[in-house]
């Protein structure tokens, strides 16, 4: 397995990140631990979750993924195997908040719900623009030098916010963020690739892509309206993919995993994994067989062929 860096911040991780926003939703704390456990053991080490997750569920208030996380740390003692990473700013009840009393206060809960004495790496899930950004890496500050956070990073922040934090970083010796989790994937490109690929590139930040599957379109199991509306978790939001562009992509996949005798999913997430500047893409699992399927495109080489058929396809 090899490791990239992620940024510079001294994490190495894996090429593919586990998604822990199922746990604790639509995946149950034992199928939960048997994904985790199968992922450690194939060599994985990145888990990626969130303190809001899963809020959106009736009957839940946040924290159930970082809780079930938790529960599997101290059954299998395996926290030394891992690189946790959790974000601070999505709506717990406050609004999208990322003032330094709030980060701390978020800060405390996730390390009580993951029950762990420090968190790999902390990410900004949603800015506030209202808040200084001097405010937000304060508490990132005051984290880091306490021992409780190795790392930052941000996912939904504008290119303008992450640039005006990474030169507030530089100016006051503040940390700075090194990683970057933003929408990418074949279908979903131009936002990155046009804004803010650039800037990681230059300022040395690893990328870790969330919905590299494209919530799902990209395993070729949404190919109609009809498809979309069997899954009440996923299909509203097929609707934006179910389009001509969209489904010459998922032949484009189809052509390629056929020649590789490997999955749509597969394929898509192979393609990322190739993506210069891509430490991991993000992708989560509901069972064994589907994180076996993902957990084989860190081992499948795309030829130049592919990789010009599917980005032809996905222009």
């Amino acid at each position: 397995m090899q490791f990239l860096p992620l940024g510079r911040s001294g994490l190495q991780i894996a090429p593919l990140m586990l998604g822990g926003n199922v746990f604790g939703w639509n995946v149950d704390e034992k199928t939960s631990f048997a994904i985790l456990d199968a992922f450690v053991d194939a060599g994985f080490n990145a888990i990626d979750t969130a303190d809001s997750y899963s809020r959106w569920v009736p009957g839940h208030s946040g924290g159930e993924s970082e809780t079930v996380i938790g529960h599997w740390l101290k059954r299998t003692g395996k926290r030394d195997k891992v690189v946790i990473a959790t974000k601070v700013g999505a709506d717990m009840g406050e609004g999208k908040c990322v003032r330094k009393d709030y980060i701390l206060r978020a800060a405390e809960a996730s390390l009580k719900r993951l029950q762990v004495d420090y968190i790999d790496l902390y990410q900004t899930h949603f800015d506030n623009e209202d808040t200084p950004v001097e405010e937000t890496l304060a508490a990132y500050a005051q984290l880091v030098s306490q021992g409780k956070v190795r790392a930052i990073g941000a996912s939904n922040i504008t290119p303008a916010r992450l640039q005006a934090s990474l030169a507030v970083s530089a100016k006051r010796g503040f940390p700075r963020y090194e990683s970057l989790q933003p929408l990418y994937n074949l279908y979903d490109r131009l936002n990155f690739e046009a804004d803010y690929a650039p800037i990681c590139a230059r300022e040395g930040i690893g990328v870790i892509c969330y919905y590299a599957l494209a919530a799902g379109f990209l395993t070729g199991k949404y190919r109609s309206a009809q498809d979309a509306m069997k899954s009440a978790a996923r299909g509203g939001r097929m609707k934006q993919y179910l389009n001509e562009r969209g489904f010459r992509i998922l032949q484009a996949l189809d052509a390629v995993a056929a020649r590789h005798a490997a999955t749509p999913a597969r394929v898509a997430l192979a393609w990322l994994i190739a993506r210069p500047g891509i430490a991991a893409p993000i992708a989560s699992a509901t069972s064994l067989d589907q994180l076996k399927d993902i957990m084989q495109a860190a081992q499948l080489t795309l030829s130049a062929e592919d990789t010009a058929a599917l980005e032809k396809a996905s222009a």
